[in-house]
């Protein structure tokens, strides 16, 4: 595969298809995407689907699963005609969604991996929901089909309903998680070919079309394993024919897929001039890029990886970061081959690229040639919920402790650090204890730095339960004084915050759009008219009348109310679903009494006030598990989750296998993985389906709140 027909290809938009490959954890992505390399020349056949060749950290070969996305970009000829597929691998693993979630950006369509025995698994729920958030069009490949045929040894006949009833349960999922419109259009099925079957271990695949020109049966399948002649197959089918034919029919190429992903993820004039370059993936207009993935390389330095949604980027270009609000030049452009990159002189629109030169990006950023409104910020669908406080071992190893974590934060998004400079302790948030064990191995294997880390801290949140009367808070000069109060915000418009519906920040008056989505939701015109922020899960409503200086002190106000909802009254911890008014307020007629000084304090002490008459409480974050093991450890793993204050929510038996749904508290589950391998001699496994906060028991709230202001240093009555 040589440079120049990559280059060539790259400018025939119609001609590409960005893909990535999504799952359930073990369900074979790693060994399914070997075989699409070898099909492109890039690995030979014999070691396809054994080499694991796009996991190149050494802890993902020693832990056998895949930790980050791995992007590649390879040519497939079909009928004649040649064709650029930029694929992204994903991790199936729970702890590393963050990562599916930024691929999703990136990418116009899903290949959706589904184990044939195990059929569609939590985390395969997962990365549907987050594919279709995105508008990625998925279509599904069910593997290990040889597993069917050899260890369970099913007949034509039962292997034919144990597909139906996968395809089944898949477009279920599709009727359920897709946007209106798309439910019907994007369901799966087996005669338009949308759907294949096959072995990525044994390298041979078949979809219905593929069979009918080449004259294949399902008999051939079952004979090929009968005698011992899966390598025949794999002749007659090889999986990277099958399954690319499969992308390049039924996913859009780029300028198909934005002209309906663009309205979706950015909310900029589409009638403008790079609204309309957006739309058309149009390579002449202004270039517009998203990364969605930061690459450390000790030779280049900072390889941001993502989408060029328009324009072409050469090197040299001049460039801005909108979320930076700075302009840098471009220093190299590159296409990806796993870990390789190969560096060429231009990119156009619709490609997977890496860009050297994005000083201090973060992934998410746009950026363009002239500042513009940013694509919309990539929401995960978890938050991080398990904390741990890291040092270095070495007090002269600080700052290199410092930028390591900067380094990381910018690697992983979903990895969330707080750098106290003063005090030398940083705290490092995840998605769960293996998440944060990864990490810090990284830290000590790859970056060289020796680290210590404290036991997991659970990150908690703080709301209220009722309205509260309106509280005054007065500034230090006793000439302001600031009248709010506080109540528990609708559970449908916290949702719709939540899933990315009604988008966060501050509201201008007179928004168009937010006021028709709050008006769907139930908010009357005065409600509509009166919020000026959405943060963290909590909106701000100024109910003021006629206040002659509002407009002055209005954004300092804004700030004190954030400041309060990122650390709350009861133990400093985040606020969500809350409503804060602010009903009233009395100004010193001079500007010069009434600065931030004067404001925050009393913001902070109107909120705080109202909040104490408000049945304040704390909610703790509570993740729900699909559990599976073999019916004899039920008994067991009812009395595990029963010592963990867990609530079973169902369970289900099928032949010897038991799968029993559960609701665990965070705080819980610190050792979770090696309770249940003891529980169930190693043959259970766990996977995360939901994650959401409820109230701490009445009975335990005093000593969590004590426990909790204890550790953060904080007097009895801060």
């Amino acid at each position: 595969m040589a440079k120049e027909d990559i280059a060539k290809l790259m400018k025939q938009q119609d001609k590409i298809r960005n893909i990535a490959i999504a799952a359930h954890i073990d369900h074979g992505k790693t060994t399914f995407s070997d075989n699409l390399l070898a099909g492109a020349g890039m690995l030979s056949e014999e070691t396809a689907g054994k080499q694991r060749a796009l996991d190149f950290h050494e802890d993902e070969a020693s832990r056998g699963i895949t930790i980050d996305s791995a992007s590649v970009s390879m040519i497939h000829k079909i009928k004649g005609d040649d064709y650029l597929i930029n694929l992204i691998d994903t991790p199936g693993h729970v702890d590393f969604g963050g990562d599916v979630t930024r691929a999703m950006r990136a990418v116009d369509g899903c290949i959706v991996l589904c184990c044939a025995v195990e059929g569609v698994m939590p985390q395969t729920e997962t990365v549907l929901r987050q594919a279709l958030k995105e508008l990625v069009k998925p279509i599904l490949f069910i593997n290990k089909v040889d597993r069917l045929i050899k260890e369970v040894k099913l007949t034509p006949q039962a292997m034919e309903q144990k597909f139906i009833s996968i395809i089944e349960h898949v477009n279920e999922l599709i009727e359920n998680i897709a946007p209106e419109g798309y439910k019907e259009k994007w369901k799966v099925g087996v005669g338009e070919g949308s759907v294949a079957f096959g072995s990525a271990f044994h390298n041979w695949a078949l979809s219905f079309p593929y069979m009918k020109e080449k004259g294949l049966t399902f008999k051939d399948v079952i004979d090929a394993y009968e005698n011992d002649d899966h390598k025949g197959l794999a002749k007659k089918a090889p999986l990277h024919d099958v399954v690319l034919e499969m992308c390049i029919k039924h996913h859009p190429n780029p300028i198909d897929a934005q002209k309906y992903r663009i309205p979706k993820i950015w909310h900029g004039d589409l009638d403008s001039e790079i609204g309309k370059s957006l739309i058309n993936c149009d390579a002449k207009g202004d270039p517009v890029f998203v990364p969605i993935k930061i690459v450390v390389d000790k030779h280049a330095g900072e390889v941001a990886c993502g989408r060029l949604f328009s324009g072409t980027i050469k090197q040299g270009d001049e460039v801005y970061m909108n979320l930076a609000k700075r302009n840098v030049r471009v220093q190299q452009v590159s296409v990806y081959k796993g870990a390789q990159r190969i560096i060429v002189d231009e990119v156009s629109a619709g490609n997977i690229i890496g860009i050297v030169g994005l000083k201090d990006v973060f992934t998410g950023e746009t950026v363009s040639k002239e500042p513009m409104e940013p694509l919309e910020a990539i929401k995960h669908l978890f938050e991080p919920v398990v904390t741990k406080s890291i040092e270095a071992k070495k007090a002269a190893d600080l700052p290199k402790l410092v930028e390591v974590l900067k380094q990381v934060a910018k690697e992983d998004p979903s990895i969330k650090i707080e750098i106290n400079e003063q005090t030398g302790e940083s705290l490092m948030s995840g998605m769960g204890e293996l998440h944060l064990e990864i990490i810090e191995d990284r830290i000590k294997s790859e970056k060289g730095l020796d680290v210590q880390t404290s036991a997991p801290i659970i990150v908690y949140r703080e709301t209220v339960g009722k309205e509260s009367p309106s509280v005054e808070g007065r500034s230090p000069n006793k000439h302001n004084s600031f009248y709010m109060t506080v109540e528990p915000l609708e559970e449908n418009i916290y949702e719709a915050i939540k899933n990315g519906e009604l988008r966060e920040g501050r509201i201008k008056k007179k928004n168009k759009e937010i006021a028709e989505i709050l008006a769907g939701l139930g908010w009357d015109g005065d409600a509509v008219r009166n919020i000026r922020d959405v943060y963290k899960g909590n909106v701000f409503m100024d109910e003021t009348r006629g206040e002659v200086h509002i407009g002055e002190v209005i954004e300092m106000v804004l700030n004190a109310f954030e400041m309060v909802m990122d650390a709350g009254p009861l133990a400093r911890e985040p606020c969500m679903k809350m409503k804060v008014s602010l009903i009233d307020i009395k100004l010193h007629e001079d500007a010069i009494h009434r600065g931030p000084a004067q404001v925050y304090p009393a913001v902070r002490e109107a909120i705080t006030g109202a909040f104490k008459k408000a049945n304040s409480s704390l909610l703790e974050p509570l993740q729900i598990h699909v559990i599976e093991m073999p019916d004899k450890f039920l008994g067991a793993i009812t009395k595990l989750v029963g010592g963990k204050r867990g609530q079973i929510i169902e369970v289900k038996q099928e032949g010897t296998n038991a799968q029993m749904k559960s609701k665990i508290p965070v705080a819980e589950m610190l050792g979770w993985s090696n309770d249940l391998r003891s529980a169930t001699e190693g043959r259970g496994t766990s996977s995360i389906l939901e994650q959401e906060f409820e109230k701490v028991p009445m009975s335990l709230q005093p000593d969590v709140i004590r426990k909790i202001r204890d550790r953060k240093g904080l007097a009895e009555n801060q």
